[in-house]
């Protein structure tokens, strides 16, 4: 099988699931040569999967969005965020809570949208240790469930009590406090499900904008990796050559082809990988998947 080259591709290749799941990491401000890169991460990164892979520059934030479940009302799934930019980290976490996971196969059933359509987030303040969210008016409309109320309740505040300067939340909904606020107190760790092994979540074919030939292909995980095997393969079973490296924040087994193909949206690849998190949960499979396309 393919073996991993030890080299990280410098380039941030589509990343984070699909371009969806995670926020754009593109650092704003070019540290001196010199510099090496820094990674800060939460606790509750940490504890759900383990230290953040360094990265070559630039300051980046490893954190966990925490998403209703929708096979168990009222718990919450973690799954693992990034960005260059601190002073959002709390805004940009919670709209891509309200935005779902709708658009990943992978996690298809497992994850609730509780939050009705058109919800956002108006503003989030800070004073002495409490961070007050006030979202618009559209989420007076949620579902009187209860069970589904407080999955959206410990997902709110358990994406914000992760960072440090956070000891208490308030919900509010246009500058009122409402029902959602009175189950804020039930918000604790308990709500949160176990991890199961890593998985793949889709690949993703790169070429230049305006060009023909897909130069590289990207198999994405939904946390950062080991690869200790890749290998992709075309519908006729024929292997794809070419040498594989890991990309930024080990979410991606990226191989670098040797022989640029016209490849279409939709194009069967067939993936056969074998992967451990840095927890040491491990996972392997050979899987057909749709090979999705992006210009850079």
């Amino acid at each position: 099988m393919t073996t991993v080259a030890l080299a990280r591709n410098v380039r941030t290749v589509s990343l984070f699931l699909l371009l969806s799941l995670f926020v754009g990491c593109t650092s704003r401000q070019e540290p001196p040569p010199e510099a090496k890169g820094r990674v800060n991460a939460t606790a509750s990164f940490v504890k759900y999967f383990g230290q953040v892979p360094p990265v070559d520059k630039g300051t980046c934030y490893g954190f966990v969005i925490y998403f209703p479940s929708a096979r168990e009302a009222g718990k919450v799934l973690p799954l693992p965020f990034f960005s260059f930019d601190e002073a959002s980290l709390k805004k940009v976490a919670l709209g891509k809570l309200i935005a779902g996971m709708g658009d990943q196969k992978s996690y298809q059933g497992e994850l609730a949208q509780p939050f009705p359509v058109g919800s956002r987030v108006l503003d989030i303040s800070e004073s002495a240790g409490t961070t007050t969210v006030n979202f618009s008016k559209e989420l007076n409309a949620v579902k009187d469930d209860q069970q589904l109320r407080q999955g959206l309740v410990n997902a709110v505040v358990l994406t914000l009590r992760q960072f440090g300067a956070v000891a208490k939340v308030v919900i509010k909904v246009e500058g009122a406090e409402g029902p959602l606020e009175k189950l804020v107190a039930r918000a604790d760790e308990s709500a949160v499900l176990p991890l199961a092994a890593p998985r793949l979540m889709g690949v993703v074919g790169m070429k230049e904008k305006g060009a023909a030939n897909v130069e590289e292909i990207d198999a994405f995980f939904d946390r950062p990796v080991e690869i200790k095997e890749l290998t992709l393969s075309g519908a006729d079973g024929g292997r794809i050559e070419g040498d594989v490296y890991q990309s930024v924040f080990d979410m991606a087994g990226v191989l670098k082809t040797r022989k640029p193909q016209p490849y279409q949206p939709g194009t069967p690849i067939k993936v056969h990988w074998k992967i451990t998190d840095k927890l040491g949960r491990s996972a392997s499979g050979d899987t057909d998947v749709a090979l999705e396309i992006k210009e850079h």
